[in-house]
C-alpha cells in the first residue's frame, strides 16, 4: 500500500480517502493533490514514486511537468497584463504584433487567441522542433499562417500553438518572455514552485513520466465494431490531415519528449509548465482571493475573465468545450465542482482550478499519464473536495 503524507483539515478526510484510491484502484504511480480554501491550505497530500527507473521516492517538493494546465498560468499572465491597462484584449492581435497582419488576421482581437477561436490550430509547414524551442521561428511561423476557419465563427482548441501566440503577445507587451514574466510577476510573490522554462538546477526534483498506452486502439478496430458515439472521434484519429491530429503535429518532428531537459528548459507556455500541486493551488487560490497578501486579479478583472467567450462542438477535440478568456470552464466531463468554477486541464489528468462559490482553489498532478474517459482520478479528487464542502 502506497504511504500517503501531507496533511488535511478536519472535514476535508475525503479527498485523502480519493487520494489514496487513485493508488489502489485508478494507476496512480506519483502524485500530489492540494486544496486552498480561502487562501489557506486545507490539503496537502503526497506519495508514491516520482522515478520509476530509480525507485526515487515523491517528496513534499517534486516537480511535475502538467501538460495544458500550463495553459491557466499562461492566461493569468495575459489577464493581468489587461488589469494593468497595458494590454486590451478586444484589440487586434496586429496592434500588438505587426506582423500578425497577414492571411485575414489583421482584425482578430487578442480575445480570440485566449478562447480558441483564432482558427490557429496548424501550420501549412511544420516548424522544426529545435527552431521551435527557440521561440522566434515559430512565432514568425503563426505570424504568417492562414487560419483555417474563419476566425470568430468556431472555436477548437489550439493545443500546441496557443502558447505561441499568447506567448508573443505577453512578450511584446511586457518585453520579457512569457515565461520571466510569470517567474517575476505571479511565482515569485507567491513563493510558487512553478516554471515555465525551468532551471538547471530544478532538474533533479522532476518526476519521470510513464505513459499508459490504451487497453484497445480504436483506430485498428474495424469502424462497424466502433460504438456510434466515438465514431467521428475516431475517423479524425484516423486521418492525419484532420484538425484533431493536425493541432499536435505543429513541429518537426511532431512527438515532443517532455522529459527531456533541452524541452522543460524552453519555454512553451500551452504546455510544458513544471510545478507542485501546491503550487497549482496557490495561484489560483491568488485569482480568487489573498493569499498572504497577495492577489493576482481584482473581482472584477476575474469576474470580466471568467465569462464564456466560446462554447459548443469543439473543432479539434469533437466534444463539448467552453473557454473563457484562457481559462476551460466547466462541462459534463469536468465539471470541477460546480457553475462558478474555472481552471485547465492538462495531458494524462493534471488539473487546476477555483471555484469563486466556494472560496475553493485545487491542484492535482501525478506522472502516470492516462487520459482519456477511462481517467476518473482527477475528477474523483474534485468530487471529494465537492463532498466535503457540505
Amino acid at each position: 500500500m502506497t504511504t500517503i503524507d501531507g496533511e488535511v483539515a478536519a472535514g476535508f478526510e475525503p479527498v485523502r480517502e480519493a487520494f489514496a484510491a487513485n493508488f489502489s484502484q485508478h494507476g496512480d504511480i506519483g502524485a500530489a493533490v492540494c486544496v486552498y480554501q480561502y487562501g489557506r491550505p486545507v490539503v496537502d497530500l503526497w506519495g508514491g514514486i516520482a522515478d520509476p527507473e530509480t525507485g526515487r521516492p515523491w517528496t513534499r517538493d517534486t516537480l511535475q511537468l502538467v501538460y495544458s494546465a500550463t495553459k491557466g498560468a499562461t492566461a493569468t499572465a495575459a489577464l493581468m497584463l489587461a488589469e494593468g491597462g497595458t494590454l486590451d484584449l478586444d484589440a487586434p492581435v496586429a496592434k500588438y504584433w505587426p506582423e500578425f497582419a497577414t492571411n485575414g488576421k489583421a482584425d482578430i482581437p487578442v480575445r480570440w487567441l485566449l478562447s480558441h477561436q483564432a482558427g490557429l490550430i496548424a501550420l501549412d509547414q511544420p516548424v522544426p522542433l529545435n527552431e521551435a524551442l527557440a521561440w522566434h521561428p515559430m512565432a514568425a511561423a503563426l505570424a504568417g499562417q492562414r487560419p483555417l476557419w474563419t476566425p470568430g465563427t468556431a472555436h477548437g482548441y489550439h493545443g500546441r500553438t496557443w502558447g505561441w501566440l499568447v506567448g508573443e503577445v505577453i512578450r511584446r507587451v511586457s518585453g520579457q518572455t512569457p515565461g520571466r514574466f510569470f517567474a517575476d510577476e505571479i511565482a515569485a510573490p507567491l513563493g510558487l514552485d512553478f516554471f515555465i522554462g525551468l532551471p538547471a538546477d530544478q532538474r533533479d526534483r522532476v518526476s519521470r513520466m510513464v505513459y499508459q498506452r490504451p487497453a484497445v486502439d480504436l483506430t485498428t478496430v474495424p469502424a462497424a465494431s466502433i460504438p456510434e458515439g466515438l465514431r467521428e472521434l475516431v475517423a479524425a484519429w484516423r486521418d492525419p490531415n484532420s484538425f484533431s491530429n493536425r493541432a499536435y503535429a505543429v513541429t518537426d518532428p511532431a512527438e515532443i519528449n517532455f522529459d527531456s531537459p533541452e524541452v522543460q528548459a524552453a519555454e512553451l507556455p500551452a504546455s510544458n509548465g513544471i510545478a507542485t500541486a501546491r503550487a497549482l493551488a496557490r495561484m489560483y487560490a491568488a485569482l480568487i482571493g489573498e493569499v498572504d497578501g497577495v492577489r493576482l486579479l481584482a473581482p472584477e478583472s476575474l469576474e470580466s475573465a471568467t465569462k464564456e467567450q466560446a462554447g459548443g462542438k469543439d473543432q479539434v477535440m469533437l466534444i463539448p468545450s467552453r473557454f473563457s478568456s484562457g481559462y476551460m470552464l466547466p462541462t459534463e466531463t469536468n465539471p470541477m465542482i460546480g457553475p462558478l468554477s474555472f481552471g485547465h486541464t492538462g495531458r494524462g489528468g493534471s488539473l487546476g482550478f477555483a471555484d469563486r462559490e466556494h472560496g475553493v482553489a485545487f491542484g492535482y498532478v501525478m506522472n502516470n499519464i492516462i487520459g482519456g474517459a477511462d481517467d476518473t482520478r482527477a475528477a474523483s479528487l474534485a468530487e471529494a473536495v465537492r463532498r466535503s464542502l457540505v
